[in-house]
């Protein structure tokens, strides 16, 4: 048997056991959904539901796959159509890169639903204190609608509710990425507690100039918007060669993956594409966080 036959085989191997998980855990989660729904349909409906309920759990199986796991799947299913394993490794190697990136991603949305949570709370916090309410009691009602602001709620709330030094707990509070309007907060609180100075005319202008921020920062991204596209298509752009290749009879993944000169491309071709867009896109974030 030669070394191509062996790597064939052992490609093979490797994704027939991953399609035997995978079913595993398809038919597992069938099974559920069938006895979750039983007891609430007859025989006759649980039959013409049944291709139902399977697609719901194949969707359900696939929402709780992250999205970085995919990454190995095209691996393995290159391999079968490479005969090669290298596809399984670069799979592989990309799962931490896209937990990077989606974990990015959470944070970017965390950071700005808190930013929108204090923007939101200056705003009801000023509508309480105009009502005739205390500061205290003001902040304890108005903290409650901003959901975005849960870390922060237990210790600025009991601040307020005990006589604490709420300007302290919103500056410990504000070191949240998204949550540093608050240290405004806590300075127009200072200002209006020592000075009697008024609280809702300060919070409606720190209100104001968040929004404004906020605002800008959306404008700026929506121009970036090109920029991360632009990104995107070019890292896709290989794959459509190679697929215009596959459907041509050329067979570049042969060529890729057991050839020298192909396996010199595909490194230098994929240093290259990965640098790339790096610098694209430290040079949109870069613009982003100027703002």
């Amino acid at each position: 048997m030669t070394g191509a036959a062996e790597t064939s085989l052992g490609a093979a191997v490797a994704c027939m056991g991953a399609a035997a998980w995978l079913l595993g855990e398809w038919d597992s989660a069938a099974r559920r959904a069938r006895l979750l729904l039983a007891s609430g349909t007859t025989a006759g409906s649980e039959s013409r539901l049944g291709p139902r309920w399977t697609a719901g759990a194949l969707r359900q199986v696939a929402g709780r796959l992250p999205a970085e796991w995919w990454s190995p799947v095209a691996g393995l299913v290159l391999a079968v159509l490479g005969a090669s394993v290298l596809p399984v490794v670069l799979g592989a190697a990309g799962v931490p890169l896209l937990r990077r990136a989606r974990l990015a991603g959470r944070a970017r949305r965390d950071r700005d639903a808190r930013a929108d949570a204090v923007i939101t709370l200056c705003g009801a916090l000023a509508g309480e204190v105009r009502a005739g309410r205390q500061p205290g009691e003001a902040l304890l009602r108005a903290a409650r609608d901003c959901a975005g602001l849960a870390d922060a709620q237990a210790t600025v709330l009991a601040a307020a509710r005990f006589g604490g030094d709420v300007p302290e707990a919103l500056t410990t509070a504000a070191r949240q990425p998204g949550a540093e309007g608050l240290r405004g907060l806590a300075a127009c609180w200072r200002v209006a507690v020592d000075q009697g100075a008024g609280l809702a005319a300060g919070l409606d202008r720190l209100a104001t100039a968040l929004r404004a921020e906020r605002d800008q920062r959306s404008d700026l991204r929506a121009q970036l918007a090109g920029a991360r596209a632009t990104a995107v298509m070019l890292a896709g752009l290989p794959a459509l060669g190679l697929l215009i290749g596959t459907t041509l009879g050329a067979d570049p993944l042969h060529v890729l993956l057991h050839t020298p000169a192909g396996l010199g491309c595909l490194l230098a071709g994929g240093a290259l594409e990965g640098l790339g867009v790096w610098w694209v896109l430290r040079i949109v974030r870069g613009a982003e966080e100027a703002v």
